[in-house]
């Protein structure tokens, strides 16, 4: 089953319920003020929108990738729901020659959440992509598991390989100013799919360039 039918499946299979809920995720939600520092935002695989469309509601123009025709259609329905406007683009963004130039350097926040669905193997292009997505001076967003999730089993990925440590992020945003890099356990409850006692990583990172903004 390839990634887009798999993922169909599990968000059709939630039936009218949305798999991870439709309240944004506490580390992006804690960040509002300072997501004001830009005009406009990106979220990837974003899933059923619950963060593209508080993000919307934030006053950013935002675009949401993902590959799942199905959580794409429940996202507009929230979007609409809650009477904001968000550009949704059905994509796979470890596609070859992916982001188009139409996205790149074109963002001022580039937000991932919980995207560890790739192994080491192709977290490396997903991460370019992302580097690609963001302008000068723009930041990447990331909210990640740590290993010690796997005690836990409240959500996430089954194999550790996919999971983030602070040293996998420093590693792979060494060319960029990290503002914040933090690990910590919290009580989780988004939806269904991530529930209960979590171990948790955040991350926010400036692309090195254009003018400088204030924190």
């Amino acid at each position: 089953m390839n990634q887009e039918a798999l993922w169909s499946a599990r968000y059709r299979d939630a039936g009218e319920a949305y798999l991870f809920g439709t309240e944004p995720n506490r580390f992006l939600a804690h960040r509002a003020e300072l997501l004001q520092d830009g005009h406009n935002a990106l979220s990837v695989a974003d899933g059923e929108g619950r963060n593209s469309v508080w993000l919307a509601e934030q006053g950013l123009a935002v675009t949401a990738i993902e590959i799942s025709a199905v959580a794409i259609e429940k996202a507009r329905r929230l979007a609409l729901g809650r009477k904001v406007e968000v550009r949704f683009m059905q994509a796979d963004m470890l596609a070859p020659g992916w982001p188009p130039a139409e996205l790149r350097e074109a963002f001022d926040w580039v937000i991932g959440i919980f995207i560890q669905f790739v192994g080491p193997e192709w977290r490396e292009r997903q991460f370019e992509a992302m580097k690609h997505l963001t302008r000068p001076g723009g930041r990447i967003l990331l909210q990640g598991y740590t290993p010690k999730q796997l005690e836990y089993g409240t959500g996430g990925p089954s194999a550790v390989e996919n999971l983030y440590t602070a040293e996998v992020l420093r590693e792979a945003f060494a060319d960029w100013d990290i503002d914040e890099l933090v690990e910590y356990e919290d009580e989780v409850n988004e939806g269904a799919g991530h529930r209960g006692r979590s171990a948790l990583i955040g991350l926010v990172a400036r692309k090195p360039g254009g003018p400088e903004t204030t924190t």
